[in-house]
């Protein structure tokens, strides 16, 4: 025999192992078609009918289909505001110079009269900004504001800004909420989240709160506002947050007190000063709010809130910087021109109300509270068509899916029962 080995010469006599590798190929062919609804009463077995298919639903997800949107597919606020430019109304004056927010918007806060914006829905990483909505979730649960809370390891071992509570250190609740609200403590944060029941129960209750705000692109992924998986907001959902918050006249002392003090932690920690890192609240006559926020996903954000002659002004700016001018300076231009518009110009918007209560089905976090599962898609089902109501591959029906054991079972059975060729 040549020892040159052709295609026929080394089929089947030289290899071991290849009348197996033959059976299973055959059985493999076997699992597509049936796979693919291709053996039919010819062949082995035909495919069970699939059931029908599920009348879709809405898919689980933090975020409406697009920017702005509510479940209705209506652009919140009004259809102007599904613009991702500018929205100012008719014989407005022009802008102030050097605003740098990707995403703003400027609102009466007792109407709820949205004066302009630039792409007020657009989503953007919403940094510390989103404290507020941590603190208007956990001010009703955690009422008890004498309570203490001993911290622990993990609440203060936290990236970014912390006011410097310290492992086992006590402190009431009353402490926190000003840590968090005043100095941006991302520690105080986390402990706050603790004491009402945990950080999931906590966000399952923020996400709740949001969507009864109407606020729907905002998802939260962490209470103190440090990036997270799909953690994003909007201009427009800030300034809803921001009134809904300030309607509470403790969110309002928290955020307006300028100075307080963290108690000692004897013997070895002493007693410190914080104040307030809202600078508009030292620098503009009238403010009264709210909340200043950087992470490097999100540059800058905030939110500032003044008086003037009666009326009440929010403005919500996100993914700005600090130059040419701060963000206080450039918040401090908009409300000066906001409150210069002659109150006869047509508005741009609304802020909505808050939606039923009794349609978000997650209760506010408390202490030993778990948190509400999302809701689970159902899997897939097979589709006539050769999809699946679910995106993921198709399904064998279960009649085809045993008739492909038993047929890979044989061939494998025959492979075994093959004697090997020899050489």
């Amino acid at each position: 025999m040549s020892r040159r080995t052709g295609a026929a010469g080394s089929r089947g006599r030289n290899l071991p192992g290849v009348g197996q590798s033959r059976a299973a190929g055959v059985a493999a062919a076997l699992v597509a078609a049936l796979a693919l609804g291709v053996v039919g009463p010819a062949g082995l077995v035909a495919a069970a009918p699939a059931p029908p298919r599920p009348r879709p639903t809405a898919t689980p997800t933090p975020e409406p289909p697009l920017a702005g949107q509510g479940p209705g597919g209506e652009a919140v606020g009004g259809p102007r505001l599904g613009s991702r430019g500018l929205v100012l109304p008719a014989g407005a004056p022009g802008l102030p110079k050097e605003l740098t927010p990707r995403g703003w918007l400027l609102a009466d806060l007792d109407s709820g009269e949205v004066l302009a914006a630039r792409d007020p829905h657009g989503r953007y990483p919403p940094a510390s900004t989103l404290k507020m909505l941590t603190a208007l979730t956990l001010l009703p649960a955690l009422a008890d504001r004498r309570r203490v809370v001993t911290c622990t390891d993990a609440d203060v071992d936290v990236d970014g800004t912390r006011v410097g509570l310290v492992p086992k250190g006590r402190y009431t609740v009353d402490v926190l909420f000003q840590s968090m609200l005043m100095v941006s403590g991302n520690d105080a944060a986390n402990a706050l989240a603790r004491a009402a029941g945990g950080v999931p129960a906590t966000l399952a209750a923020m996400n709740a709160a949001a969507e009864r705000l109407q606020a729907f692109d905002t998802h939260a992924a962490t209470p103190s506002g440090l990036d997270g998986p799909g953690q994003l907001s909007s201009a427009y959902d800030l300034a809803l947050i921001a009134r809904a918050a300030l309607a509470r006249p403790d969110f309002r002392r928290y955020v307006t007190r300028l100075r307080s003090r963290i108690p000692a932690q004897k013997p070895r920690y002493g007693a410190f000063e914080i104040a307030n890192g809202n600078k508009l609240l030292y620098t503009y006559p009238g403010a009264f709010g709210v909340k200043n926020g950087f992470t490097d996903a999100a540059r800058h954000t905030y939110v500032g809130a003044a008086r003037r002659k009666g009326r009440r002004l929010v403005v919500a700016m996100m993914f700005g910087e600090q130059l040419p001018v701060r963000m206080t300076v450039q918040a401090t231009r908009l409300l000066d021109w906001g409150f210069a518009l002659p109150r006869s110009l047509s508005t741009v918007g609304t802020l909505v109300e808050p939606g039923d209560p009794a349609a978000s089905a997650t209760p506010a976090p408390g202490p030993g509270s778990t948190p509400t599962p999302s809701p689970v898609p159902a899997p897939p089902v097979a589709d006539p068509a050769g999809g699946s109501s679910g995106g993921g591959p198709p399904l064998l029906p279960l009649a085809g899916l045993g008739a492909v054991i038993v047929v890979a079972g044989a061939g494998a059975a025959v492979a075994r029962r093959r004697p090997r060729p020899r050489g």
